[in-house]
């Protein structure tokens, strides 16, 4: 009987180890994974996870065994990730920006029984567990490494090429990723196989959609494997498509041009700051990007002048936007290639897989175009909040997930991003999208970057402020930036104030704080607008 179910299983599973399997099947001597001058193909990639599967498996048999990864984008980060779903293990990516105690933190909560760590981070998490099974990445194969524990060499070197016989349900958890904790500590998101392969896909269609038909190259992934959009969003669609996966351990802006050029690079998904780094960067005059088809960005908006020149460096891409979260796997929303000219500002529709609606705080469903919580339904969803009950339910709430985003859906059914519930603002009875005024901010050119928060005031309850980072000094700024505010925005939505600081605290998935300026600045306007509060 036992034969039997894992002759089922593997028929009729839904699985993420076997993507490798799959691609290696179809595009056995394509490249895989470029990570510097080292290159897998799909046939060497598939037996590389076999091997190390097999190796962990020597070490545990428990049972959704939690497997926790350390390291910045490489070969051995993918590599570990599917072998620990090839043996029906969880794999939990660290967040290698996080602090020692938040580190420690999540590497305690996840319950990890084994830690495969780049040597890079020897010291991050001091004082190690005794009980904790380390595997060691080098850097290089001359590159120091700590006397305790494996090296991943000695895993491969362990491990069998051939497949792994482990039952693989759909709903398993494949993967444990912790959110950014900008108001507290990081909550741990279990997420299912069948969750990850459905998201992969509906990234895969909708990228398939935006190229209208283009061969596929490569990707080029500069945003951390450690979270949910390059990993999930950016490397697993390219196991279906046999495309290669060329990873950066850092962003540099001449780097990444001279990739896009040697490998073709079709696909890339970077942060606004990073596009305007290629804009300003002088060797892009000597560079072929003419390979590239889409050029997305997240996290931020970017502002209308910057997207044109994108559209007129990148001659054949599509600028569009993407979105999602660790929660429910991206893209829940995405541009299509003619929204970057029709509706640039907008997230764009849902994905193939997912179902979009608008509620109201009572759970009512709202009509189009009004604005309200952004909800989902879709097989991407996570299946819970890592020990924490109340957390999960409070997401699933009315039968469906509830994203914490306000926004509205137009006639097309593209969805308006408005604000994040926690910051919109309310001023004078009004409720004003702290995003909107931002958007504003950035179509001026003295403006590098911003944040709008909203600051207690004793007669508008909360008043508009607006935090910027200058291109360049400027002491009449906050007059000549308050008088373009009033010929872009409604006068109930201008800032009351404009602050200019040096640069705006991030956390360590490159998210701006606002709750941190919130506190900052909690009494600039009861001090007179000069008295900055360290909180």
């Amino acid at each position: 009987m036992q034969t039997l179910d894992w002759q089922q299983n593997v028929v009729k599973r839904v699985a993420v180890g076997d993507l490798a399997d799959r691609a290696a099947a179809r595009f056995p001597n394509n490249i895989a994974v470029a990570d510097g001058d080292f290159q897998l193909t799909f046939s060497e990639f598939n037996q590389y996870a076999n091997r190390i599967a097999h190796a962990l498996l020597r070490r545990t048999v428990e049972p959704n065994t939690r497997v926790a990864l350390l390291s910045r984008n490489s070969w051995q980060f993918l590599v570990s990730y599917f072998a620990c779903a090839k043996a029906g293990m969880i794999a939990v990516p660290l967040n290698a920006r996080l602090d020692y105690p938040l580190l420690r933190y999540c590497l305690e909560d996840s319950g990890a029984k084994i830690l495969m760590m780049e040597t890079t981070y020897a010291g991050a998490v001091p004082d190690l567990p005794t009980s904790l099974d380390v595997v060691w990445y080098r850097e290089s194969a001359l590159a120091p490494c700590p006397s305790t524990g494996t090296t991943f060499d000695q895993l491969l070197q362990e491990g069998d090429p051939g497949e792994v016989t482990v039952i693989v349900r759909d709903r398993d958890p494949v993967q444990l990723l912790y959110t950014s904790g900008t108001t507290g500590k990081p909550k741990g998101v279990l997420t299912s196989h069948i969750a990850v392969v459905m998201g992969a896909l509906a990234a895969y269609a909708s990228m398939v959609e935006t190229v209208e038909g283009a061969q596929f190259h490569s990707s080029l992934i500069v945003l951390p494997l450690f979270h949910v959009a390059a990993l999930n969003t950016l490397a697993l669609p390219n196991f279906f498509r046999g495309s290669t996966i060329v990873l950066m351990k850092a962003f540099q802006s001449s780097e990444a041009l001279r990739l896009i050029e040697q490998y073709n690079v079709t696909a890339m998904t970077l942060l606004p700051i990073m596009y305007q780094a290629l804009l300003d960067d002088p060797s892009k005059a000597v560079r072929d990007v003419s390979s590239l088809r889409v050029a997305e960005y997240g996290m931020a908006p970017m502002p209308p002048q910057r997207i044109a020149q994108l559209q007129s460096f990148f001659g054949n891409a599509s600028v569009i936007m993407g979105s999602g979260q660790t929660e429910f796997l991206p893209p829940t929303t995405r541009q299509q290639s003619h929204h970057q000219y029709t509706k640039a500002a907008s997230w764009g529709p849902p994905g193939v897989n997912t179902q979009a609606a608008i509620m109201d705080d009572k759970g009512n469903f709202l009509p189009r175009g009004q604005i309200g919580e952004l909800v989902y339904r879709g097989p991407q969803a996570m299946e819970l909040y890592w020990k924490n009950e109340e957390a999960t339910e409070g997401a699933f709430r009315d039968g469906w997930f509830h994203s914490g985003d306000i926004a509205w859906i137009d006639e097309e059914g593209v969805v308006w991003f408005v604000d994040r519930q926690k910051d919109l603002i309310k001023s004078g009875g009004e409720n004003i999208a702290s995003i909107e005024v931002e958007r504003a901010l950035l179509m001026h050119p003295a403006v590098h970057d911003v944040a709008v928060v909203g600051l207690p005031h004793q007669i508008w309850g909360e008043a508009v402020t607006a935090m910027v980072v200058l291109s360049s000094p400027n002491p009449n700024i906050e007059k000549e930036l308050l008088a373009f505010c009033h010929s872009k925005l409604a006068g109930y939505k201008v800032p009351k104030a404009i602050i200019a600081i040096k640069e705006l605290p991030r956390s360590a998935s490159n998210k701006i704080q606002k709750h941190a300026l919130r506190e900052s600045y909690r009494n600039w306007f009861n001090s007179g607008g000069n008295e900055k509060q360290e909180g």
